[in-house]
């Protein structure tokens, strides 16, 4: 009924509209204790928690493969919701130290001839502050607590290159205490510039600012990821590959949106990128060795597209394009059948 839905009515739609206004709906249906329930015990209806010695980093436990990739709740407005629905675990953000607009409007289109969508949306959010608020009430709920939320963050657009390193501190310092997980966004091809900071010698004293700022807000050592392109050429992710390894970081997010089309502006996303995905965590899992934990996102619209990438050397996955293609049953759906695969 939603492909139907959405191919007749919400194909002709605004899409960055249509993205509002589902967060919306989304988050108005999971701060409901009646509808979540409703929700989860139907939609997200999930089983155990998902057996991997590696995910013993996180600290709690997780209950699906699939999570919800960052971009769709940036705010963090609709976390419970999005846990209702039957995603393992929410990557909120893209969230920066300051609050911004984002890119001029246009900056979402949509591709359903390639099952794919297209943005150029630049980081817009409400910055670090307000999330890392928004984060902390969540936790103080029995059910926010029980959800394993990631925050995903990036630079400030008007923030120097060569002030990064603080301005990725100031965001950790107001969201770590909350995050389960922290990803460093360095690979959105929509902020200039950001991607020069995928060099291993920028991204280091990144990473390191992160980590510190995060034990010393929380108390704890929060699992820190780095997210990478996957237009890096292989040398490129072999010599980030060998940083996390080397420094002891939690893993790697692999990939973001690409640049490599030809239909306009912006990051494409979607089954396009399946296969260089594939490529890009089979490249990594052999040059991490055992222990890191690979997130793989990027083109997974099935079971069997989730399978593929875990059996190339991925422990969890995320997604935002097939859920908005396939709708609410789609994340419950997947989980359950990746967990009969188990």
């Amino acid at each position: 009924m939603y492909r139907q839905l959405y191919d007749s009515v919400l194909v002709h739609t605004d899409p960055e509209a249509a993205h509002h206004a589902a967060v919306r709906a989304i988050g108005a249906a999971g701060d409901v204790e009646a509808t979540r329930r409703s929700l989860k015990n139907s939609l997200g209806r999930l089983g155990a928690p998902v057996r991997n010695p590696r995910l013993l980093v996180f600290p709690r436990p997780i209950t699906g493969v699939l999570g919800l990739c960052a971009g769709m709740d940036k705010n963090a407005e609709a976390v419970l919701g999005m846990d209702a629905l039957g995603f393992g675990f929410i990557e909120v953000g893209t969230v920066t130290a300051e609050p911004q607009p984002g890119n001029p409007k246009p900056r979402m289109w949509r591709h359903p001839e390639l099952r794919a969508l297209r943005n150029q949306m630049g980081f817009n959010n409400e910055g670090a502050v307000a999330v890392g608020r928004r984060l902390r009430d969540l936790r103080r709920t029995t059910a926010g607590r029980a959800v394993v939320v990631g925050v995903n963050i990036g630079k400030t657009k008007v923030t120097p290159l060569e002030d990064a390193v603080e301005d990725y501190r100031r965001t950790t310092r107001e969201v770590a205490r909350w995050a389960d997980f922290l990803v460093v966004n360095v690979s959105s091809p929509n902020t200039p510039g950001l991607r020069e900071l995928q060099r291993v010698d920028a991204l280091r004293p990144i990473l390191e600012a992160v980590r510190a700022e995060a034990r010393q807000v929380s108390g704890r050592e929060v699992p820190v990821f780095v997210k990478i392109a996957p237009d890096l050429d292989d040398q490129g992710i072999t010599d980030v590959a060998g940083m996390v390894r080397d420094a002891g970081l939690a893993g790697v997010v692999a990939v973001n949106t690409t640049i490599s089309h030809d239909l306009g502006p912006g990051g494409l996303s979607g089954a396009p990128l399946l296969g260089r995905a594939l490529e890009v965590v089979r490249l990594l899992r052999d040059r991490l060795g055992p222990r890191p934990v690979i997130i793989a996102s990027g083109g997974i619209f099935s079971a069997d597209d989730g399978a593929a990438l875990l059996d190339a050397g991925a422990d969890l996955l995320e997604a935002y394009t097939a859920f908005v293609l396939e709708g609410p049953a789609w994340p419950g759906r997947v989980n359950r059948a990746l967990a009969r695969r188990a």
